[in-house]
């Protein structure tokens, strides 16, 4: 895991940002055709009704809303912030579909791409921004990271509805 640290840390800020949003659209592919679907596997294990197409509706909001607090991020100067938060976000979401799958000893769609990619991304984020932030900004950043995840995963099992 240092070795990644390492590879990061000497990656230019932006070229970092950029690995959410194409790391994201590999979780949406697998969570969509992996298995049986996240909305089928919702439906069986949960009752939790979620079309395919609200799904792909609300994960096409999720990126936007990725996309533009990036850009927003790189134009008002934040980058660091963003990344904070983001890191947070992905290694929240990431522990979900670990936790979730041990606690079901079953396969659940998005578990690969959460622990081959999203799990170690956040934490790899996070830790070298550890030393790069204020501890007081590091820590809101990821409580806010933590807290957008909660929300989503409370979305998701409401079936979508606010």
């Amino acid at each position: 895991m240092s070795s990644l640290i390492n590879y990061f840390y000497g990656t230019s800020t932006l070229s970092w940002l950029a690995l959410f949003p194409l790391t994201y659209l590999a979780h949406i592919a697998e969570e969509y055709w992996a298995g049986e679907g996240y909305s089928t596997y919702l439906f069986k294990n949960y009752g939790v009704e979620l079309s395919a197409q609200r799904f792909l509706v609300l994960q096409g909001v999720g990126l936007l809303l990725m996309l533009a607090g990036i850009l927003l991020a790189a134009a008002l100067r934040f980058p660091n912030t963003m990344l904070a938060i983001l890191g947070a976000i992905v290694l929240s979401n990431g522990l979900v579909h670990a936790m979730r799958s041990i606690g079901t000893a079953h396969y659940g769609p998005g578990l690969v791409t959460a622990i081959a990619v999203w799990i170690p991304l956040g934490y790899a984020t996070l830790v070298s921004l550890w030393g790069r932030m204020n501890a007081g900004r590091f820590l809101f950043c990821a409580a806010i990271g933590a807290a957008i995840s909660f929300v989503v995963e409370v979305i998701a099992m409401r079936g979508g509805r606010i």
